[in-house]
């Protein structure tokens, strides 16, 4: 029979790798969770200039301070919003500090996956098949920074708050590259055993659809504020369906701009995508893949009840970013899956 496991030199460390991709997509998942505190603490505009190597150390004299105020106050955040509402140097520092950290955050990642690629590329070290691969994650990480300041651009001019649309590209790409790399990482432990790649079927490409659909209806509902338009469920306002849905412009207006419909969307969709998470992780324990199973059970049964909790609450801060959090975990979680399901040969191993 054909042998579908990818050949490697005698100096491949395809383990080795693994661990270092699964170190690097444990600090995307940090970024997801602290660019939700960024939003959450309308922070994302504090920083209103790109300087991807100067910009990684922040104002360090009371004058540095004063000049990135005085360059914030010429936005309209602070002109329309914070200026009346008498925003001081401190406050300010303070939504800088999570703008700030996010970046930086995101430098480090750049960091932690250009350098070993480079150590490993010059010691021979990738198995082959894999260059083209890592390379292409590596070109994701840096669309995925300029898509950030894209992003962070479209807050700086005309509006108080940044594009829903670019905000949501800005979260898929990051939870996008998180799959690659947990992908990645897990083909390459299962070449260190001497298994083949995993292939996904139509079954786990629908599952994986379907949360992204997800995904970007929560990244629209964090845009537009979304979540601020109830705070009861399962009812919206004591309605099934919300009143204040706005028609005028047509539905497909409506169906990515209008924030009672789209809240509506990512609460009820939700449910169409644990349904076919659920039906993965029988599959998964028929196949005696045991451990991405309760992972998966774990990450999306939380996230429901965070998701609830988080409305209940009127959108409290850490409920929220939990929410965000949990959801990048749950991204790990149904790629584990579904490259548990892909692996041809592969009962009980759990991975």
């Amino acid at each position: 029979m054909f042998d579908s496991t990818p050949l490697r030199p005698v100096t491949a460390k395809p383990l080795a790798l693994a661990h270092w991709l699964f170190a690097v997509a444990a600090i995307v998942i940090l970024i997801v969770a602290v660019g939700g505190i960024t939003r959450l603490t309308e922070s994302g505009l504090s920083i209103t200039e790109w300087k991807p190597v100067t910009g990684a150390i922040p104002p360090l004299t009371e004058a540095q301070w004063q000049a990135e105020f005085i360059r914030y106050q010429r936005i309209p955040q602070y002109t329309e919003v914070n200026g009346p509402a008498g925003m001081t140097l401190a406050q300010y520092k303070f939504i800088y500090f999570w703008e700030w950290v996010h970046r930086l955050l995101a430098r480090i990642v750049g960091l932690a996956f250009a350098l070993p690629l480079a150590w490993f590329w010059a010691k021979r070290q990738i198995p082959a098949g894999y260059k083209p691969r890592l390379v292409a994650l590596l070109a994701l990480g840096g669309l995925q920074g300029a898509i950030g300041w894209w992003m962070v651009s479209s807050g700086l001019t005309q509006d108080v708050k940044v594009s829903h649309f670019r905000l949501a590209a800005h979260l898929l790409v990051a939870l996008a590259t998180l799959g690659g790399l947990v992908w990645t990482a897990l083909d390459l432990r299962a070449l260190a055993r001497g298994e083949p790649r995993s292939r996904l079927s139509s079954f786990t490409a629908l599952a994986l659809v379907m949360l992204v659909v997800q995904l970007f209806f929560g990244a629209l509902t964090a845009g537009l504020r979304a979540g601020h338009v109830a705070n009861d469920w399962p009812l919206m306002q004591g309605s099934l369906f919300p009143e204040g849905v706005e028609w005028a412009l047509g539905p497909i207006h409506t169906l990515f701009n209008d924030p009672y419909l789209i809240h509506f969307i990512h609460r009820w969709w939700a449910w169409a995508v644990v349904a076919v998470l659920v039906v993965m992780g029988r599959k998964l324990k028929a196949h005696g893949q045991r451990r991405p199973s309760i992972a998966l059970h774990s990450a999306f049964g939380t996230q429901v009840i965070l998701g609830v909790f988080t409305v209940w609450s009127g959108i409290a801060l850490w409920l929220a970013v939990a929410h965000q959090l949990v959801g990048a975990l749950l991204v790990a979680a149904t790629v584990w899956g579904a490259h548990a399901l892909g692996g041809r040969g592969r009962t009980g191993r759990g991975d």
